[in-house]
């Protein structure tokens, strides 16, 4: 049996496989396209400024410590995490919006404020939220995605009910009131899905956000990247960047022999992709590849996003750390980005100021600004629409929370569609991979192991468990474990 893998990418999800292979006792390379490693987790600094480029929120944090534990180590260890609170606000309108609290007590109150009986409507939902989530932890998210019967148990069987309605079917049931509805249906976005597509089961989510609360890594998401990074290197892992992968080279038995990496040949034994899974499959020759262009084509896929990194020469005011900004048509956005794929009318968009808790993010007395629209993956991006869609959102930025930021507007920088593309061979410049909709999840998403290639496999957002942090930290040992597993 070799002992010897190459990990392609260094994503959350390649990072952890890349420990688990580690301390199993694998000789394990990690080849990075890109001079920074973290995947889509890097980071963007300019002028005393820093900016996580990808993931901003930082949810179930027990995932983290199981994932930390396996090696006897705790998140502590390598980083800082504070509890925000709020964890963060929703804008409906000029000087309208909602803080959520670090304290469930304090969100039952506000359910109840805002709409009469609509607090014992959420604890019995929270409740069975968390019930969802213990089991997705103890029987789902963790397993490969091999089979079926994966999903059989006594547990999901009394909940099967729950895969054939939705999470939007199931919030609405009892409750009203618009601002409460878009709070509870907003963390099915992290899912990459609409919540009409949303297996209802996926409420989960709701225990993730209003249960386990929102955090953050004091220096920001990077910082985690750097401590699962030291853990890996502790362990052995040898970290090459700048190493673009140009083909997957296999023998007439359809056996990896070797990887093409800026223009050499590397022979090696066993590859783990955690790039994009569809562009690895392209750097394989044809009659290998296991899913056609019609297939993926036919996929539901998450979000593109046009992001911008902006340095503020001031502090901003009427915000939080985390601010969505929810004042237009949720639907209407929603069929711009999966019905009928074009630039949105009139989008929702997401705001984050680390440096409003995190001194580190900024210079003192200016704020670090991250503005996220989510758009249909594929379509077209340039330059004008980028600006145009930077005015339209600063423009009611400023009328909402009633302030002008214009004019103290140090420098931005934005990254799009084009840019998933070109710097994580992105399919269609998605951001967040392959939605969770009830015929993308479990063992219906694209295979961990190659069914032509015995020693490949892949990891990532694109196969199981699906779009996230947690997820993704998951899917690499889930990866690692099924390595493991068929090379004893």
């Amino acid at each position: 049996m070799t002992k010897n893998i190459h990990i392609i990418g260094s994503g959350f999800s390649a990072l952890a496989a890349s420990c688990y292979l580690a301390k199993e006792g694998y000789n394990v390379t990690v080849l990075e396209k890109n001079d920074t490693l973290g995947g889509r987790a890097r980071q963007y600094k300019k002028e005393g400024f820093t900016f996580d480029i990808g993931p901003s929120w930082y949810w179930m944090p027990d995932v983290f410590e199981r994932f930390f534990a396996d090696f006897g180590k705790k998140p502590s260890d390598y980083y800082i995490l504070d509890k925000l609170n709020p964890g963060y606000e929703v804008y409906f309108g000029k000087n309208d919006s909602v803080k959520i609290s670090s304290e469930l007590k304090d969100i039952y109150t506000l359910f109840e404020n805002e709409e009469k009986g609509s607090g014992k409507h959420l604890k019995t939902f929270l409740d069975s939220a968390k019930s969802n989530y213990d089991t997705a932890i103890t029987d789902l998210v963790y397993q490969p995605g091999v089979s079926p019967l994966e999903l059989v148990n006594t547990t999901t069987i009394a909940r099967v009910s729950q895969f054939f309605s939705t999470i939007r079917k199931q919030v609405r049931k009892k409750i009203k009131s618009h601002k409460l509805i878009q709070i509870l249906e907003f963390p099915v976005l992290f899912l990459g899905a609409k919540p009409s597509n949303t297996p209802a089961f996926y409420n989960f989510m709701n225990y993730a956000d209003f249960g386990l609360g929102t955090w953050h890594p004091r220096g920001g998401m990077y910082t985690v990247i750097e401590g699962i990074v030291s853990l890996a290197e502790s362990l052995g892992v040898h970290f090459v960047t700048n190493a673009n992968v140009e083909k997957i080279i296999t023998d007439t038995a359809n056996n990896v022999t070797a990887l093409l990496v800026n223009g050499a040949e590397i022979k090696t034994n066993l590859v783990l992709s955690g790039a994009d899974y569809h562009h690895t499959e392209t750097l394989l020759d044809k009659n290998v590849r296991q899913y056609s262009e019609s297939y993926w084509n036919k996929k539901t896929f998450a979000p593109s996003s046009l992001l911008f990194y902006v340095g503020f020469d001031k502090k901003v005011k009427n915000v939080s750390h985390h601010t969505l900004f929810f004042d237009t048509d949720f639907d209407a956005h929603a069929k711009e980005i999966y019905d009928n794929p074009q630039w949105p009318t009139d989008p929702l968009f997401y705001a984050n100021f680390t440096s409003i808790t995190d001194k580190t993010s900024s210079p003192e007395g200016k704020e670090a600004g991250f503005f996220l629209i989510p758009l249909a993956p594929g379509i077209e991006d340039t330059k004008e629409l980028r600006e145009e869609y930077f005015h339209k959102i600063i423009n009611r930025f400023e009328k909402l929370t009633n302030q002008e930021v214009k004019s103290h507007v140090l420098f931005k920088k934005s990254f799009c569609v084009n840019d998933f593309k070109s710097e994580y061979n992105s399919y269609k410049g998605n951001a967040y991979g392959m939605a969770n909709t009830l015929l993308q999840t479990a063992f219906l998403r694209p295979k961990i192991k190659s069914s032509k290639v015995d020693n490949l496999y892949f990891t990532g957002q694109l196969t199981v468990p699906g779009p996230g942090v947690p997820p993704a930290l998951i899917s690499g040992k889930i990866a690692s474990e099924l390595i493991i597993k068929n090379k004893k």
